[in-house]
């Protein structure tokens, strides 16, 4: 089976301008998820989805100086962007692992592949893990699908809403039943300032060689790190409450 991750990304960010490529001991933050989704033993490509715009052109000549595959597509139809990709790349099943969440572990990509092949769902969202541990994997059917039914080209905010709050889809959870009891304050992402001092902070002490149970471990062992992102998410979900899309289809 064809497996790829898409990863959308694209420079022109009004909370972190260009945070993808902000440099962590000199290389650019998405070469650290790089190389940790490179580890996925289920993964046949890895796909970086940016946009048309002219911003994103300094991003497109490094993906092109170090030979990774790419897609450009809309700005702000995300949803569009993954299905254009996916008719270039043809995968069987896709899993999203956003730009921003540079510390994904391959280990959790795999498994949530792993019960695609067992189930073959529509979609699989992960359910009960940290902010920046919940990639969401799909068919290009169900892209397919929403892209033709969608009334709204703005899907750059909500779009994995799209997939799994429609009632459109045949759609499981891959759930978190082994990191049960951690810091709900965990924050592992990049969407602002202080996330990228928390970054550069994880990665200078832990290098790029963990998994989600000992950066969990590692945070909750050094408070002061957690404090760093403290109240972060809900200046973020202001954001996200913010931008408001319209969810209706051609179906209601």
């Amino acid at each position: 089976m064809k497996c790829d991750i898409f990863i959308p990304i694209r420079l022109g960010n009004s909370r972190l301008p260009g945070k993808a490529l902000k440099e962590c001991k000199g290389k650019p933050l998405i070469f650290f998820l790089l190389e940790r989704l490179r580890k996925c033993k289920k993964i046949r490509n890895l796909v970086i989805c940016t946009t048309t715009n002219k911003t994103d052109d300094v991003l497109v000549n490094v993906l092109l100086k170090n030979n990774i595959k790419y897609f450009r597509g809309s700005e702000i139809d995300i949803l569009q962007r993954f299905y254009d990709a996916s008719k270039f790349y043809k995968p069987d099943f896709i899993v999203n692992v956003d730009g921003d969440d540079i510390y994904t572990d391959p280990e959790l990509i795999d498994k949530l592949i792993m019960q695609y092949e067992k189930t073959n769902p529509d979609v699989i969202d992960m359910k009960g893990f940290p902010f920046g541990f919940r990639s969401v994997g799909f068919t290009p059917d169900s892209l397919s699908k929403i892209c033709s039914i969608k009334k709204t080209n703005i899907t750059d905010t909500h779009y994995r809403a799209f997939l799994t709050e429609l009632n459109l889809f045949n759609l499981e959870f891959f759930e978190n039943v082994e990191i049960i009891n951690f810091n709900k304050e965990l924050r592992f992402t990049l969407d602002y300032p202080e996330d990228l001092k928390f970054a550069q902070l994880i990665f200078k002490n832990l290098g790029n060689d963990f998994n989600l149970s000992k950066l969990i471990n590692f945070c909750e062992e050094n408070n002061d790190f957690i404090d760093i992102t403290k109240d972060l998410d809900k200046k973020w979900k202001v954001h996200y409450d913010d931008a408001n899309t319209n969810f209706s289809t051609k179906l209601n």
